[in-house]
């Protein structure tokens, strides 16, 4: 399938290239020749069942577990032969929160950015851009545990943006929040794609977070059923819908509507 068209000069290289990506937990699958390919500069949306394979992806991609079978490119890096060029055009937002709750906003970003190292004062201007971009500015010296799951994850959001990675990666990023809060935290990386130009891989098991502009790979017990554009999975599918796709696809149905 072809995917939708780049802002970018054709000969920038993908921002996420994944080929016959494969991994066992002893002899268990969890992943079975995976391949896709992203465009830099779009919304990519990961879209599977609780179990089909979506954060063993992420764990690979983001050099937590090795590589054995297959290959990852950040921006034309590979992850196993060149990790240290591939993870600085990554940023990661994990399922599971991650903020230390006794510290506050400022020194959970501050001591992020001197790990990259990030200068204190060009740290907090960056910090004090996003947090406006996030709506956040009045919140840098709270505790973390002050703040509400929402407001949790838009700091992470900050947190993985403070060394400009050109591809922002998130894992079931609105897992445990109510509407309102899914809504905003996803309305504001949809921003960020279209004012800053960041390439963005979302893994969701919710059918709602999925639009018609957005890049589209279905992953079902370890195997890609379907990557394109929705327009042309919809159509492979021959159904009037992505949802009425990945039914047909996979024979089952993903969450819609509330967590």
């Amino acid at each position: 399938m072809q995917h939708a068209k780049a802002k970018y000069s054709v000969s920038m290289p993908a921002a996420l290239d994944v080929s016959n990506l494969s991994y066992f937990y002893g002899q268990q699958q969890a992943l079975s020749s995976v391949s896709f390919s992203i465009a830099a500069g779009h919304f990519t949306v990961l879209l599977g069942l609780n179990g089909a394979g979506k954060t063993t992806l992420l764990s690979l991609i983001s050099h937590l577990y090795n590589t054995r079978e297959g290959s990852i490119r950040i921006f034309g890096y590979d992850i196993r032969r060149e990790p240290g060029e591939a993870l600085r055009r990554l940023g990661i937002v994990f399922q599971a929160r991650t903020l230390d709750l006794d510290l506050s906003v400022y020194q959970n970003l501050t001591y992020h950015a001197s790990l990259h190292g990030i200068g204190h004062r060009h740290a907090m201007e960056r910090i004090t851009a996003l947090l406006a971009q996030v709506n956040m500015s009045d919140r840098l010296y709270d505790k973390a545990r002050s703040l509400s799951g929402g407001q949790m994850r838009r700091i992470e959001i900050v947190r993985a943006l403070l060394h400009r990675p050109p591809l922002l990666l998130l894992d079931e990023a609105t897992v445990g929040l109510d509407i309102q809060s899914r809504a905003e935290i996803l309305g504001t990386i949809r921003e960020l794609v279209t004012a800053d130009g960041i390439s963005v891989f979302w893994t969701t098991h919710l059918i709602d977070e999925v639009e018609m502009s957005d890049h589209v790979v279905i992953l079902h017990k370890g195997r890609v059923l379907a990557d394109g554009t929705v327009d042309d999975v919809v159509r492979s599918a021959g159904t009037d819908g992505v949802r009425q796709a990945f039914v047909a696809l996979t024979g089952l149905a993903p969450t819609q509507g509330a967590p």
